[in-house]
């Protein structure tokens, strides 16, 4: 496995959008939770997986910075016990602005966390109570500029466009101050609603002013432009970073590579089985505190499965997939598992060839998802 995941379920306000494993932070066994990571952990290590050629560790969530600066620390330190931290390419957290105190900085710091996803989504005030956020406009800048002072200089936000009510002054006005910042990487997400959430619910209700899909399109547009202007490259889809300031951890899932997933309702891929932790918290630290794998699911990946995530995940990367990777990995060429419906796009100008690889053109990153379900058996 390439990399580690991590997660952690606690919120103290769940946010409108959000369809992640989580729970409200008051009142829970969190302190008991953190322990049951450093059991599953152990769990695996029995069984015989390694961690030592980890290239990468991604705390998420919930809200990874929604635990005290003393659990922050008892995380780190659990996960030092299994992990070489010195030896990663990456170590990564998400957090929230309003979370992110000096303090955490300081121990996620000395823990030897390097890269900051920071969970921005809009700078417009009224925005952000609409979605449930609990930041204000100005707590990113502050907490950017804290997080520097401290000498963390990979950083990235989380930007989200197509909101309810959400006009593309506003998009605008957020881009704007997002690159102000000056910003290694950026991410920049479109709004999709989801079940069990509370924009699904407004939704049915047709309480949900969602902009049409030609605004939207036009946000994604104006996205794609201010980032290459600002000289930061869509290196994915939804993805944009200066040079060697891509996400490591990210890549390994588009490059359809072997990770753990730890944590409750964490999702890992490993030794060619895909698999789904118990979300419950309190049957997944059952299962753990009995020395168990708290697995809820797996499925044992078919050649025929492998490469079409190959496909679907790798075209996600605007370089593509390797005509040399795919048949390394499989054995087979592309152009004889996939070379009719790759002959099918390029005809509507939605993949080209170039060099080694086969990528989305323009029109075809607008049209993202009609590409991958091409892919599909």
């Amino acid at each position: 496995m390439r990399g580690m995941y991590i997660h952690i379920p606690f919120c103290h306000q769940i946010c409108h959008y959000c369809d992640f494993n989580k729970v409200f932070f008051k009142n829970q066994p969190v302190d008991e939770y953190i322990e049951s990571i450093g059991n599953e952990l152990a769990v695996m290590k029995d069984e015989g997986h390694s961690f030592e050629n980890l290239e990468t560790v991604f705390l998420g969530g919930g809200t990874p910075t929604a635990l005290s600066e003393k659990q922050l620390e008892r995380l780190l330190e659990i996960i030092h016990h299994y992990v070489d931290v010195s030896s990663l390419k990456e170590f990564s957290t998400e957090a929230n602005p309003d979370e992110l105190t000096n303090g955490k900085l300081s121990v996620l710091k000395s823990g030897g966390v390097g890269r900051l996803s920071i969970g921005v989504q809009s700078f417009d005030t009224e925005l952000l109570k609409r979605i449930g956020r609990t930041h204000g406009a100005d707590d990113p800048i502050k907490v950017i500029e804290n997080a520097r002072k401290i000498g963390f200089e990979n950083i990235s936000i989380d930007l989200i466009y197509g909101l309810p009510g959400q006009t593309t002054e506003q998009w605008e006005d957020t881009l704007n101050k997002a690159l102000s910042l000056d910003l290694p990487h950026y991410s920049g997400y479109s709004l999709i609603v989801e079940p069990k959430t509370v924009f699904y619910n407004l939704m049915n209700k047709g309480k949900l002013p969602l902009p049409g899909e030609d605004m939207e399109a036009n946000m994604f547009s104006m996205l794609i432009d201010r980032m290459e202007k600002a000289g930061r490259r869509q290196y994915e889809i939804s993805n944009f970073s200066i040079q060697g300031k891509e996400s490591i951890h990210n890549l390994i899932y588009w490059e359809n590579d072997e990770y753990a997933g730890i944590g409750a309702g964490a999702h890992g891929y490993v030794k060619g089985q895909r698999y789904a932790n118990l979300g419950p918290l309190k049957k997944y630290m059952e299962s753990t505190d009995n020395g168990m794998r708290p697995i809820m699911n797996q499925h044992e990946v078919t050649i025929i499965e492998a490469m079409e995530e190959e496909m679907f995940l790798g075209l996600r990367k605007t370089d593509g997939v390797s005509f040399h990777a795919f048949e390394s990995k499989f054995g087979k060429t592309l152009p004889e598992v996939y070379g009719s419906v790759i002959e099918a796009l390029s005809n509507k100008d939605l993949v080209q060839i170039s060099e080694n690889h086969i990528k989305l053109t323009k029109k075809g990153i607008f049209r993202g998802n009609e590409v991958f379900q091409e892919f599909l058996n």
